[in-house]
Formats: structure tokens, sequence, C-alpha cells
């Protein structure tokens, strides 16, 4: 038979080795390739990226990719180079000179899809090579990052509107793990559209090969002890997930002593440090690793036997992404939350530190704007005592500082810690009621988490509940934990 690029089936065949398509994908893939605009929501290793990539191939044009994290981008442009398709990112990454050969690629009609973040339709060369190109779809990755009622809420996802605007209006496919009624709604209005002018293809949160457990214990002394009988039973193949930092380091030091080999791996660690650990865990066939929620997206490993949550995470949204990294080949995968009501406190600080007020946004905005050149002289730890003389405990500045970055508040100032202030701050960080509403929300997330913990019933129908999704006969007599 011969192989045409028009044919989705034989794509599917040639480019990923897959002889049929699983669930909705072959539905969304000629929806889309007939213009239409698809939002996607199915479970974390369902194979979602398909469902733009194989429209990518099959289209005379562009496809442009938005994309949350450059790990991420970059794991899938080096599996899509390797298959034989055409496909590039440009990010931060990447060097001037780097960056300016691949805008001139761009410009030239290289590639079938260009991964980028949202923030790079702020840079002028970029816009100026990439609208060169006609855009034949637009997709949305981790769409759940366009609706401030999410639980990864990015300030340029919003701007999507304006992005497709730029790329001509072309089809948009938006695609998510994880998505309530609330944040689906609020996705399809960040898009521009009305609900007539989108299809919605759910595939659920259906996972019936991962067991769900819950485990009640007090103290490090127990909590360690169930660590130690999970990760030997499942031969130290797997992820336990941490809270904080040196909450993770204080177990480390335990295995260490009990001779469990692992590996730590966390935000505060270097690039490349971080870029090693990940590609070992993702050659080696069994491998433990104690992680904060930096180990994230981008862990496409098919054979994790086992996922911990060591402290209780903040949202239903982040804990079902994070247990949706277990058993992606289909096989018995456990996932176990080690639930003490202490690790609650340690949440409940995160939520005041993920929330400063509209006050505290003017006085860092001030004071970065007042004293760049002391900033420049004593480094951020100068900043810090300024803001938090008494309580060094406290984390608002750096969730400040970030909120600035993604709102394009400030730059950096080349070899300087200094941060340069070039807009006034939006309107989002002074509406005081918007904050408040914010942090409510965050609190009732985790009262969510907490009710999930002491449930005494099904948990995956617990979850289905959350979501807002049905949970019949049929997938209830399927479904364990």
């Amino acid at each position: 038979m011969t192989i045409t690029k028009q044919n989705p089936a034989d794509i599917l065949q040639r480019y990923f080795g897959h002889p049929a398509f699983r669930w909705q994908q072959e539905q969304v893939i000629e929806h889309v390739l007939r213009g239409n605009h698809a939002l996607v929501i199915a479970p974390t290793g369902m194979g979602k990226s398909v469902c733009y990539q194989i429209p990518a191939i099959v289209n005379n044009n562009l496809t442009v990719v938005i994309s949350p994290l450059i790990a991420l981008m970059k794991d899938q442009v080096d599996t899509l180079t390797r298959r034989g398709i055409d496909a590039a990112y440009i990010n931060s990454s990447l060097n001037p000179q780097e960056r300016e050969t691949r805008y001139a690629a761009v410009e030239h009609g290289d590639y079938k899809l260009i991964y980028v973040t949202p923030e790079r339709f702020r840079k002028a060369e970029f816009i100026k090579a990439i609208t060169k190109r006609r855009i034949d779809l637009l997709a949305v990755d981790e769409a759940h990052c366009i609706s401030e009622w999410g639980h990864d809420f990015r300030p340029d996802y919003t701007r999507l509107q304006e992005i497709r605007s730029i790329l001509g209006n072309p089809a948009i496919i938006a695609l998510t793990a994880t998505a309530t009624p609330d944040v689906q709604a609020d996705i399809i209005h960040q898009l521009g559209l009305k609900a007539d002018q989108i299809k919605i293809f759910h595939e659920g949160i259906n996972r019936p090969n991962l067991h769900l457990a819950v485990e009640e214990v007090w103290g490090d002394e127990e909590k360690l002890a169930r660590i130690l009988r999970i990760t030997d039973r499942y031969n130290n193949n797997g992820i336990v997930y941490f809270t904080l930092i040196r909450n993770l380091n204080r177990f480390s030091e335990h295995l260490t002593k009990q001779k469990v080999p692992h590996v730590c791996y966390h935000g505060k660690l270097d690039a490349p440090r971080r870029s090693s650990i990940h590609e070992r865990f993702m050659q080696k066939d069994t491998m433990l690793v104690l992680a904060t929620n930096a180990f994230g997206m981008g862990i496409d490993k098919e054979n994790i036997r086992m996922v911990i949550h060591a402290d209780i995470p903040g949202s239903m949204e982040s804990y079902y992404q994070e247990i949706g990294r277990a058993g992606r080949d289909g096989l018995d995968a456990q996932c176990t939350l080690l639930y003490d009501e202490e690790d609650l406190l340690t949440q409940m600080e995160f939520i005041q530190w993920s929330n400063p007020n509209a006050e505290y946004y003017q006085q860092v905005h001030h004071i970065l704007k007042r004293d760049c050149e002391k900033i420049s002289t004593y480094g951020m730890d100068w900043l810090k005592d300024t803001l938090h003389r008494k309580n060094r405990n406290d984390y608002r500045m750096e969730t400040a500082l970030n909120m600035l970055d993604r709102y394009g508040v400030t730059e950096r100032v080349d070899g300087s810690p200094c941060l340069k202030i070039i807009n006034d701050l939006p309107p989002r960080l002074l509406d005081q009621k918007a904050l408040e509403d914010k942090r409510i929300r965050d609190q009732k997330k985790l009262y969510a988490m907490v009710q999930y913990a002491k449930h005494q019933g099904n948990r995956k129908a617990f979850i289905h509940r959350y979501f807002g999704l049905p949970y019949g006969e049929k997938e209830g007599g399927r479904l364990s934990g």
C-alpha cells in the first residue's frame, strides 16, 4: 500500500509505529484537518500530542505549538526529529546566534512544527519571522495554563486570542489532562471563542491500571517506614514527591543510611544537574527519584511502577497530573498518598506565599524601580532582607518576582542580578478583590485534597466528581481504588 501524507492512519504507522488510533484520536485529527477548533481533555500518557502532530504533517504549511516548559518542548522536538519530522523549538535556552538561525529558517519555509512559549510573542524579531509564514494550526499544550481558575496559570496564555490574530486566525486545538467545567469554559473564553465554535473531546480521566491508596501517618519515622516498604515492593522504580526541598533532603539522608539507591531532583539544582538526572531517569529501566513538583512535565517514561506523595499536594489537579506519570505502559502501578495532618500547615503557608496582596506587589515594584543599583551591588538577598527583615521564611517575594516577569513588568539586566522595570503593574495585580478570590479558590482546592484523603469510598469516583464527570456502573466496575 502506498503511504501518502494525506492519510492520517498511514502517518500514524509510518512515523509513530502504531497500527491503529486510540480513543478519539482519529476523530480529533479529522475535525482539526477540516479547519475546526477543538478542546481535547484526556489523561496524561494517552497520546494527546498526536492530535496536532499528525495534522501538522498532513497540512501544507506551519503548525505553531504553544508549550509552557522549555524541557517539555525539547523532549517533544527531539522525539519528532528522530522520527524524521521537521520540527524545532525557539526559546531562551538558545544562544542569540542559534535563535537568529532558527528565525531565518522559519522565514525561509523550514519546519512543519515550531514549538515556543507564549512569552516568545513579546519578541518583535520572532513576530517578524513567524508572520512570513502561513499558519494552518495553532496548538496550545497544557491548556489549563490559560485559565486563572486552573492550577498553573501563566498570564501570557491569556494573550492567545491576540497571538492567534497575529498568526492569521488559524484553526486552534487546545489540550490538557485536567480541567474542571469552570476551567473548560474559561479556556474557551480566553481563546476568544464561543462554546458553539469549538468541539470538546473529553476522554475522561479513567486510568484503570492505577491503584490509588491513602495511608495516614504520624511523623517522619512512620512516613519513612511506609516509603521504605512501598519502594522495596516496587524495586525502587518510581517517584516520591515532596512539597519542600528541606523535607526531600532530610528523607534522602534517611534513605542513604538505609542504603537505598536514589537521586534527588528539585528546582534549586542547576540546569546541567537537572538535565543529567532527567536523562538518567529516562534511560535507566529502574530508578528511584525523590522530587518536588519541579520533576513533572516531560517525564514520559512508560514503566514507572509507583508514585508516592510523601506530603499532601495543594490541589487535586496537581495530584492527578503527578499520579498520571505512573503506569503509562498500561500495566499495574501504585499511587499512594501518605497523609499527615501536620503537612497541612506547609500547604497553608504555600497558599499565603503564592498569593501576595496588591499592596505587596506595589511595594516590590517600587523598590525595584528605586533601588536597582543596590540590588545590582548586593544581590537579591538585599531585596529579601528589605522586604522580610523579620521573617526570612516568607516567600512572597519569589511569587511576586515571578508574576512580574510573567506579566512583562520586568526584564533581566544582562550580567546583573538586577531586574529592570519596563512596564507598570497590570490591573490584575492591583485588583485586591480578584487576588483575594484566587486565595480563597486555592484554599478550597486544598480542602478538596483533605476530603479526598479522608474519603472512605471509591477514590476514583471522588476524583471523577471533582472534575465534573460521571462515574457509572460499567466504569466503576473497572476502576479500583
